[in-house]
């Protein structure tokens, strides 16, 4: 069973497979870790159902973002084990003129309080780890994350986080648009509307990214061999 199965028919879906979409790219030999705004403001500072969750951050997708950074922790693990980069792409506080058009689509966002911004511990960033502040959905809109990618050698981006019809959709878009092979482990994102979440699955399955379950994801990081620096390999 696939996240999508029930929601896009069985026609649909053998349509895509007519047209010779949802191919595997496959993992490459050096992957990157996003963790994409897994912040108080889209968990909320406690596990709680949505409706209660929104009453705290009305970002919050609540109790389902707890369960996806349960996902992404393993995975968290064993990228800094095998000593390879992770890069946070996060929403950084807004002051008044900075909101754009996202402002006037979802006025809320401008009323996070500062607590919003912080990262869980559970996922929080180390020392080294690169911080990515964005104004966009996308990780690669008007910020320095090709300049990391480029320079760290990455070819595979893992991306977790939120939300899947989102930001996690808008920066896979663009990850792929830049010929880099893109993995979202399917129960290490999370979105509000689960129908949006699965259909976004579904899309980014079918064109732009190899979608599996998180356990699978960790399997391939494990099998790979841990990351030579770059002054360690001259």
């Amino acid at each position: 069973m696939r996240p999508w199965d029930g929601i896009i028919s069985e026609d649909e879906q053998k349509a895509y497979r007519a047209a010779g979409f949802g191919r595997a790219q496959g993992m490459g030999a050096r992957p990157a870790l996003l963790i994409i705004d897994i912040q108080y403001r889209t968990i909320g500072t406690q596990p709680r159902p949505f409706w209660d969750s929104v009453k705290e951050f009305p970002t919050s997708c609540g109790e389902i973002g707890w369960a996806a950074m349960g996902k992404v922790v393993p995975l968290l693990d064993c990228f800094r084990r095998k000593g390879f980069p992770v890069l946070y792409p996060h929403v950084a506080p807004k002051v008044a003129g900075e909101g754009g058009r996202l402002a006037e689509k979802v006025p809320a966002i401008m009323t996070i309080p500062a607590k919003g911004y912080e990262f869980p511990p559970e996922i929080a960033p180390h020392p080294g780890d690169a911080l990515i502040p964005k104004k966009h959905p996308s990780a690669f809109f008007g910020t320095a994350m090709v300049s990391h990618l480029i320079d760290l050698n990455v070819d595979t981006l893992v991306m977790t986080g939120c939300t899947t019809s989102g930001c996690v959709r808008a920066s896979a878009v663009d990850a792929f648009a830049y010929n880099f092979k893109v993995v979202v482990p399917e129960d290490a994102v999370y979105d509000r509307s689960r129908v949006s979440h699965c259909v976004n699955l579904f899309d980014m399955a079918e064109k732009y990214a190899d979608v599996m379950p998180a356990a699978e994801v960790l399997k391939k990081i494990e099998a790979l061999p841990p990351r030579v620096p770059a002054r360690a390999a001259e």
